[in-house]
């Protein structure tokens, strides 16, 4: 009998970490799973410790594969999960004992949601940024799916080894895929296209762990040109479906970074809102900067790409009562 759910645990050269990974799963409370672990062709010890862990319990299967990348991994290990539901986890982080058990009671008790997360914690904590801290509080801010999808052009709003989903609705929207760009924010993107809803849990389940080679410091997907060309892939499937001109809210650095990807997209600026009287008046690579009061809800499509931290809300609260509509006429995507 298949288990109920299905660990997907793709690695590549993790034995320093992943025995207290492993341990975090063999201590959950809810029992009823199997874990899919995929090998991407490690050349450190981790095949060892994952042949050891599949002789001491029969529901660790083995997947071993060449080096291919992440993304073939996590499909090849896709293919092996029986159960119709899937957590991730990656091979240095820390699973809560309770985390299976309360997703997969969420995702029994309602059938409507795709994708269950939960709140996360970095460690160790001793050298972490204020962005990576303004990052865990922004997305455990995230309580459910209206502000999951308010903010899904911000930033990923999920720790991709934190969820649990279900199969089906990521096979049907094409699995995984390698775009150049992070492959889970990809995702994140697609199943929203496609109505999924997302939910988060309040509790802290999960335990990213922080340190230099970690992918998302690492690997070019990860990077802020790729996730901002994945935005605008996206962006033009749906809100900038068919439109040649924009609104560009802030003359900053990354309104300007912004311009230039709308451009090779071809898509042009129509105008620049700011409110420093500096740049009020001037004319921005042929656009000119306007003042907020200038700006209607016929003025088009606008991109928020203001970035500065706590200033989101005042945009909001601007926008709307300015009359627009978040989602329809603009989007934030800092």
């Amino acid at each position: 009998m298949n288990a109920r759910i299905s660990i997907l645990l793709p690695v590549r050269n993790e034995a320093r970490f992943l025995p207290p990974a492993l341990s975090s799963i063999f201590r959950q409370t809810f029992r009823d799973w199997e874990l899919v672990a995929v090998d991407d062709g490690s050349t450190d010890e981790t095949a060892e410790i994952l042949h050891a862990a599949a002789r001491e319990d029969t529901r660790v299967r083995l997947v071993a594969a060449p080096e291919r990348g992440l993304v073939p991994a996590l499909n090849a290990g896709l293919a092996f999960c029986t159960a119709p539901l899937v957590a991730r986890m990656d091979g240095d982080d820390i699973s809560h004992p309770r985390r299976l058990e309360l997703q997969h009671a969420f995702m029994e008790q309602h059938p409507e949601v795709a994708l269950v997360a939960c709140n996360f914690r970095h460690f160790p904590r001793q050298n972490l940024r204020i962005g990576m801290l303004a990052y865990e509080k922004w997305q455990n801010s995230l309580s459910d799916h209206e502000e999951a999808l308010r903010d899904l052009f911000v930033e990923s709003p999920f720790v991709h080894p934190s969820v649990m989903f279900r199969k089906e609705a990521v096979l049907q929207v094409g699995g995984y895929r390698d775009m150049g760009w992070a492959e889970d924010y990809d995702l994140w993107q697609r199943l929203a296209a496609a109505g999924a809803r997302f939910e988060r849990l309040p509790q802290t389940l999960f335990f990213w762990r922080d340190r230099h080679e970690r992918a998302t410091r690492t690997m070019i997907e990860y990077s802020a040109e790729a996730f901002r060309a994945c935005k605008l892939h996206h962006l033009q499937k749906g809100f900038l479906s068919g439109v040649d001109e924009v609104v560009l809210a802030g003359a900053g650095m990354e309104g300007r970074r912004w311009r230039a990807a709308l451009a090779a997209a071809g898509i042009g600026v129509r105008c620049w809102v700011d409110v420093d009287p500096r740049k009020i008046g001037r004319v921005l690579h042929g656009s000119p900067v306007i003042p907020p009061d200038q700006i209607r809800a016929d003025s088009g499509k606008m991109l928020v790409t203001i970035g500065t931290r706590g200033a989101r809300d005042g945009i909001r609260a601007w926008a709307v009562a300015a009359g627009l509509r978040e989602g329809y006429d603009f989007v934030c995507v800092t």
